[in-house]
């Protein structure tokens, strides 16, 4: 490679690192882009917000502010969304509000990453110990040994009239739920670390649940700003340095004109198919369509809406805390209420089948994530209908046994045959528009009388003349 060659790539390298590079005089362009959320972090969420932040760049806006009021969600959209604002080359708030508002859970995290953190002043935030998803209940907690005491009561070399120091918190039994509580704490003092904020009352908020109200958040330096909207807010900033991945940056957010970014299409369909309510009935819809579909080829359109909703239910379950033990469950009620119209069972396998649906629809998602459970009332509605499915079936089948048959020869027994000619035991008669050779039981018949069939023995029927008396 020749010199030349290589200054000339240098100097190419050097271009495009000064064209992805937004120079912090650059930053400021009067304008500030505001994404709302106001529901459990999720997929559609973390799309929302993260399509906000790729429009702030991109559009040359000079702050993203993060309105939210959120009971926390799931660990892999929060995440994502942390990584978003941590690589941000425009300054991101995160603004807990309107009044009433919270940040628990996840909604702390994104609190701690963001470059600076506001609340109103009615709102909380904290309660962020992570919840396992799909795994076995915890071991139970040691509980708390009492202390030695003297002879008097009291505990040996102590003296009541100081303050007991604090003592930490004991950690989990279950060793799976001590490594993920760690975890999130060594990330969420990380957070702290980067942006300068209490790490101690952060390790609390993880360890024990703890929460704090604005005020208190603010004196105990979790967050930078007590705002009473977003004007406030702008005025209360306006000239605070921030770090901007390691380049100080003075905001510049007084008079800042506040764009609403609205959700598109994509986050608008994930905020519904990732609503596990809505999941939940996608599935059922998908299952019985396909099913409809197998009773009736051809049918097409069961088949076809069938399919399409169970893709769609599967799309929405691969991104939800979903316990597949309770999912497996529901398919084997399913199929067992499916049995009950083949098998004899006289509701066994329908009433099984209905236990096995309710419990795999209540255990189907994990209610410990908030805002990710199934509504008893919809559970409660398909169960009931189901059940009406179930029992009718089962009281149709038992109608079924008693009716008379009516078709095959068995079908015959029972009918109206004429006689075709005058014979005292043996002759032919006209049945069901066919000719049959006729063995008489009773009385001597006559062409043309009404005989009543009374059993088939090969290709003979037995009749009796229904004219006969005594």
């Amino acid at each position: 490679m020749t010199p030349r060659f290589g200054i000339l790539m240098l100097a190419c390298l050097l271009a495009l690192s000064l064209l992805n590079t937004v120079p912090a005089s650059d930053i400021g362009s009067g304008r500030a882009l505001l994404v709302k959320i106001d529901s459990a972090i999720g997929p559609a969420s973390a799309d929302y917000i993260l399509n906000g932040i790729a429009e702030a760049e991109s559009g040359g806006y000079g702050l993203l502010i993060v309105e939210m009021d959120t009971p926390g969600g799931l660990d892999s959209a929060m995440r994502d969304i942390i990584k978003s604002i941590l690589a941000s080359r425009v300054p991101v708030v995160s603004y807990v509000s309107p009044g009433g508002s919270r940040a628990a859970s996840a909604g702390t995290y994104i609190l701690y990453a963001s470059h600076v953190a506001a609340m109103h002043p009615v709102s909380n935030l904290g309660a962020a110990t992570p919840v396992q998803i799909g795994g076995t209940p915890s071991l139970p907690e040691m509980p708390e040994q009492p202390k030695p005491a003297d002879q008097d009561g009291e505990p040996d070399g102590k003296d009541d009239s100081k303050p007991a120091k604090k003592e930490p918190a004991a950690g989990p039994a279950d060793p799976m739920k001590a490594k993920m509580i760690n975890d999130a704490v060594a990330y969420i003092k990380g957070l702290a670390e980067q942006r300068g904020r209490n790490a101690e009352w952060a390790e609390l908020a993880v360890r024990e649940a703890v929460s704090l109200t604005a005020r208190e958040a603010l004196e105990e330096n979790v967050i930078d700003v007590v705002a009473d909207n977003v004007t406030d807010l702008l005025e209360q900033i306006n000239g605070r340095t921030v770090d901007m991945n390691g380049t100080p940056l003075t905001l510049e957010t007084a008079g800042l004109d506040v764009e609403v970014l609205e959700p598109n299409w994509r986050t608008q369909l994930l905020l519904i198919i990732t609503d596990p309510s809505v999941a939940y009935m996608l599935m059922l819809v998908g299952i019985y369509g396909l099913l409809l579909e197998g009773y009736n080829p051809g049918a097409l359109v069961p088949g076809v809406i069938g399919g399409i909703c169970l893709l769609l239910a599967l799309f929405a379950f691969q991104v939800l805390p979903v316990n597949y033990a309770g999912l497996a469950l529901m398919l084997v009620g399913i199929a067992l209420m499916i049995a009950e119209g083949f098998a004899p069972s006289f509701g066994i396998l329908g009433i099984g089948g209905l236990a096995a649906f309710v419990f795999g629809s209540i255990i189907l998602m994990d209610s410990d994530v908030p805002g990710f459970g199934i509504s008893m009332g919809l559970i409660a509605g398909v169960a009931t209908v189901a059940g009406m499915l179930v029992l009718g079936l089962v009281y149709m089948l038992m109608r079924a046994r008693t009716r008379p048959i009516v078709s095959g020869r068995e079908g015959m027994i029972g009918h109206t045959a004429e006689a075709l000619e005058d014979f005292e035991t043996h002759g032919s008669v006209l049945l069901d528009g066919e000719r049959w050779s006729a063995s008489n039981t009773g009385s001597p018949v006559t062409k043309g009388q009404r005989l009543k069939v009374l059993s088939i023995e090969g290709l003979t029927v037995q009749v009796k003349n229904t004219e006969q008396t005594g």
